[in-house]
This record gives structure tokens, sequence and C-alpha cells, in this order.
């Protein structure tokens, strides 16, 4: 016997339900974020939405594609950016962004962008790219790379400070100069790994662009 597809709830949209599960996110965390859970904020059967989402990855692509249309809209990018200046202000907003999500960097990591939306800023982005000199190959990489560096550096800021504002246990810097004592470079580091990210990333992505604007000879 065929299996049955679930009922539409005329109450529910894919939309709607996306809207709750990023609103949900901050509360629980990404694995806490389950398919009841939305269910139960929307009240709803949980199989009803299975009518939008056949499991969890299909939700967090929605859900990372919101928040990527999100990010867009807060973005803006000058038209008279070079290079340098495009990767800053992207990767600026993508953090931004992801920090404004408990797990942000997660539920991106990993996830597929549905339809198209994002085609339409990667398009401009590689025509400045490749008009300002570089290969398609090596817009592509320098892109790529950057954009590998912020969700890299906000799993890991997330790791320390779920939200701005929160800090998990076992995180206290001084504490850990303590317990390092008999290694005192590796125990000064600790504030140079665990405080002050803003600093920390605006460092990094510095050299990451500097790294590409000497690697491909493009100023």
């Amino acid at each position: 016997m065929a299996t049955q597809r679930p009922q539409r709830s005329p109450k529910l949209d894919k939309k709607k339900v996306v809207e709750t599960a990023l609103r949900l996110l901050n509360e629980t965390g990404l694995d806490g974020l389950t398919l009841r859970a939305i269910a139960k904020e929307l009240n709803v059967q949980a199989p009803a939405l299975y009518w939008h989402f056949r499991n969890k990855q299909e939700l967090l692509d929605e859900m990372a594609t919101e928040m990527y249309r999100r990010m867009v809209e807060d973005t803006g990018t000058a038209p008279g950016d070079g290079w340098r200046e495009r990767l800053l202000t992207a990767n600026r907003g993508l953090r931004a962004a992801l920090l404004g999500y408990r797990d942000g960097a997660k539920v991106f990591s990993g996830s597929r962008f549905t339809g198209t939306p994002h085609a339409v800023e990667m398009e401009r982005t590689l025509t400045l790219f490749t008009g300002a000199g570089f290969t398609l190959t090596q817009a592509v990489r320098a892109t790529s790379t950057t954009y590998l560096y912020t969700l890299g550096f906000v799993t890991e800021e997330q790791g320390v400070q779920p939200l701005p504002g929160e800090r998990r246990e076992g995180y206290d810097v001084q504490e850990r100069a303590r317990r390092m004592a008999d290694f005192p470079l590796s125990a000064a580091a600790g504030a140079e790994i665990f405080e002050d990210y803003d600093r920390h990333f605006e460092e990094g992505l510095a050299l990451v662009i500097a790294g590409i604007g000497a690697r491909y000879g493009i100023g």
C-alpha cells in the first residue's frame, strides 16, 4: 500500500515554518531544534511539517537561505567598491548575520541554498573580480577562502559566546592562565584567543585579503 503524504494544514506555509524555526533556534540551539518542537510552537501536529520539509536538513537549507536573504537586505555594497572592499563588506555582513542566531554558523555550514536568489550577488561579485584582473578560478578561490574563514571563525566564536553577551562556562581567561602557569606563552595567548573577537576577526580577514592580493599579484 502506498504511503499517504501528510495532509496540508490550511494555517501553515513554508515561510511561517522557517520564521518559527529561526526564532526557536535562539532559544534551543541547533541540537534542540526539532520538527516536533516547531510543530508544537505552531500548534499543529508534527506530520503537517512534512508537507513542506521531508527532514531536518531540508529545513536547515531553507533556514540558511532565509538568513542569506536577510543578510543581503542589511548589507549594502557601494557601486564603486573594489574587490578588497567587496570582500570586507560581504564577510563583515556574513559574520553579523550569523551572530544574530544561536548556532548560526552551524546552520549555515553544509547547508544548500534553495532556489537561485544567491546567484544575483554571486554574479555581481564574480563580475567585479574578473573585471579587476582575476581569472574565474582565482575569483572563486578568493571569495570561497574568505567565506570559509568567516564561517570557521564564527563557529569557534559561538562555541565560546553562543549569543552576544553570553559566555559558556569554562572559558574564563584568568582561570585558564592559572591552570597553564607552567606554559607562560600559552597562558598569555588565552586573551588573544578567547577575547575581543571583533578585533581578531578584522585582523584575520585583513591577513586573508592581503594574502589573496599577494598570491595573485592584484592590487
